[in-house]
């Protein structure tokens, strides 16, 4: 009895490793397809610009408003922490600091998954149910170049500029809190916010952006692409993707912050 036990667990992470393979390398030949396809014309700005506009225009209220209370939170949480040593004045530095580097882009990133990537998905998901995919192909048309390179063009482009509007949003969330709610001094919060900021604290927050913004249309589009089983399986992909998205997202961000700011002098910038 323990040895049928035992053959059924191995034989349960046999097929999960194997899957796993198999679905790493699906997704590989995916990501391949879409880069190449990519690169070639005719390059259909049109359908690029209509899925900015849903990726971008349409996440901007919550991404609007998740900043600016991430912001303020911030301001306040931080405010009460260096009170106990008196170092209230940094509060705008941190602020600044903790969006540009982090939560601008990573906050960011969860919400567009939340919202656009299971869009993307969901999108994909019905016209693979209801054929509409396998019908590009009679079509001569590929699937890949007219559905998924205008979405991971449109999240690859939008992310930064979401990022941008999240950190502008998130350090004057900090700032009103600071100054209205904790009474400091206004020109002393914004002259510390930037004292100790540096170009590198930006951009490094915006590179991160684009590849969280590729990471989520690659695997809103994965998912959606490929899925199987109705109504059903729509919906099951759909969460699939979210939270995959939201585990990548977590991974690259480690890794991004250890390529960025591993060799930072003294490690501080």
């Amino acid at each position: 009895m323990i040895a049928s036990f035992l053959v059924r667990r191995v034989e349960s992470l046999g097929g999960f490793a194997i899957s796993t393979v198999k679905s790493i390398g699906s997704m590989g030949i995916f990501i391949t397809q879409t880069l190449k396809w990519m690169v070639r014309r005719p390059f259909r700005f049109h359908a690029a610009v209509e899925q900015m506009m849903e990726v971008g225009v349409n996440s901007f209220p919550v991404v609007f408003f998740t900043a600016m209370f991430t912001g303020m939170v911030l301001a306040l949480q931080s405010f009460t922490g260096f009170k106990r040593f008196g170092a209230e004045s940094m509060v705008g530095t941190v602020v600044a600091l903790s969006m540009t580097r982090e939560l601008g882009p990573v906050l960011t990133a969860l919400v567009v998954t939340g919202r656009a990537g299971s869009s993307m998905t969901a999108s994909l998901g019905t016209m693979r149910v209801t054929e509409q995919i396998d019908a590009l192909y009679t079509l001569a048309a590929n699937p890949i170049k007219h559905l998924v390179v205008p979405r991971v063009v449109a999240g690859t482009i939008m992310m930064p500029l979401l990022t941008i509007v999240a950190d502008f949003v998130g350090i004057m969330g900090g700032f009103t809190v600071g100054v209205l709610l904790l009474s400091a001094n206004p020109v002393l919060y914004l002259d510390k916010t930037w004292e100790f900021m540096e170009y590198n604290d930006i951009f490094s927050g915006l590179l991160k952006s684009m590849v969280f913004g590729f990471i989520i249309s690659i695997v809103g589009c994965y998912e959606g692409f490929y899925t199987e089983g109705g109504a059903e399986g729509v919906g099951s992909a759909t969460t699939r993707s979210v939270v995959l998205g939201f585990m990548l997202i977590f991974i690259a961000n480690y890794i991004l912050t250890a390529l960025l700011f591993s060799n930072s002098p003294a490690g501080t910038h």
